[in-house]
């Protein structure tokens, strides 16, 4: 097939991380006969610096025609400052809210190899295997903002419309997989989390009979996620909850550098990244631990491009690199750690040995 994929580097370590998965995506469309074509952009603080805006029209329309985009991350010191009326973060979420990217996916399946990274026990993390669904164009990240002298505000608001269609994809979500959704609100306190409640409630019930819904308060939410997370299935919370929980969830990974993300909407575009920031402290360097940005790829080429085979032979290839333990230094003992590039060359060498394209004979 042909694809036309934008690939939005970003700011820190973002270059260095998009290029390693560029490289797997070029090696997977080579194996498999397949065309995709790679355009680049600005967006966050390089574009600030080269545009003046963090979102230049020029990467926005360049989105709009791509089946997908693959994104490193935005932010670093140089744009830091909280009272600067631009900054990189901007960028990221305009493009979510152009694109229509309402639901964001974070998986978190702990490597058996990866466990001794992890603060966490190994016998909790052992057959541990969720996905995050937060919701990612409403609630106080979008809402009205205003900020006097002496005080400041934040609106989180939601409408019914918004929170039914991230709870839809949540319990269509929990079909393919075991078949229980946790929804995550602060409904004892909060009115948006009331009406949060109130809509999961009636869409798992009148549209998704067959998937298990249960309810969390974000506060004992934060604690199970740690204390018992092989019970969770999918989760489905609203954007902030969803942004600090999923954070929290990556200390089962081991590191942020191993989780990988899809913000997807109704169409078929969908916007790819790893969980983790710019890591300006990090960048250049060449240590940047690039599986979580491969990892994003294979969820770039599952979900906007519907290659499942392909999606399954880079997950592999992962899987395959940790389990011969080459591990950045966020993984490894001090020290220990391999650079971002022979992390990607391991992946690449064991594509292949893991995909075996199916050749069609008459």
């Amino acid at each position: 097939m042909q694809a036309e994929i934008l690939v939005l580097p970003g700011d820190g370590i973002g270059p260095e991380v998009t290029a390693a998965a560029v490289q797997v995506l070029r090696a997977v469309g080579q194996r498999y006969g397949h065309d995709f074509h790679f355009t680049h952009e600005l967006i966050g603080g390089a574009a600030i610096d080269a545009t003046g805006e963090p979102l230049p029209a020029q990467t926005l329309d360049a989105a709009r025609r791509a089946d997908a985009v693959l994104l490193g991350a935005v932010g670093g010191p140089k744009w830091s400052d909280p009272g600067a009326n631009v900054r990189p973060e901007q960028g990221l979420l305009a493009i979510r809210k152009a694109l229509g990217l309402y639901a964001n996916l974070r998986p978190v399946k702990p490597h058996a190899a990866a466990l001794g990274a992890s603060p966490i026990k190994p016998h909790l993390l052992t057959g541990v295997d969720l996905v995050v669904v937060r919701e990612l164009t409403g609630g106080v990240y979008f809402g009205q903002k205003q900020r006097t002298p002496t005080s400041a505000s934040d609106l989180c608001e939601y409408t019914v419309e918004e929170i039914e269609r991230v709870v839809r994809r949540a319990c269509a979500l929990a079909r393919t997989r075991r078949g229980h959704v946790t929804s995550v609100d602060k409904a004892n306190v909060l009115e948006t989390s009331r009406l949060w409640r109130e809509v999961a409630t009636r869409v798992a019930r009148d549209e998704f009979p067959d998937v298990a819904l249960e309810h969390q308060l974000v506060d004992s939410m934060a604690m199970h996620l740690l204390a018992r997370p092989r019970e969770y299935d999918v989760i489905v919370t609203e954007n902030m909850f969803g942004d600090i929980l999923t954070d929290e969830a990556s200390m089962l990974a081991g590191s942020l550098g191993l989780l990988p993300s899809a913000s997807l909407g109704e169409g078929r575009v969908g916007l790819y990244e790893p969980i983790h920031g710019s890591a300006p402290d990090i960048a250049g360097k060449g240590i940047a631990n690039p599986y979580a940005t491969i990892l994003s790829a294979a969820m770039l080429l599952r979900h906007s491009l519907g290659l499942e085979s392909e999606a399954r032979c880079v997950e592999k290839a992962v899987d395959g690199a940790l389990a011969a333990g080459v591990f950045t230094a966020d993984l490894a003992p001090a020290g220990r750690g391999v650079s971002t590039q022979a992390a990607m060359v391991a992946v690449l060498e064991q594509l292949e040995l893991e995909c075996q394209p199916v050749v069609m004979r008459d």
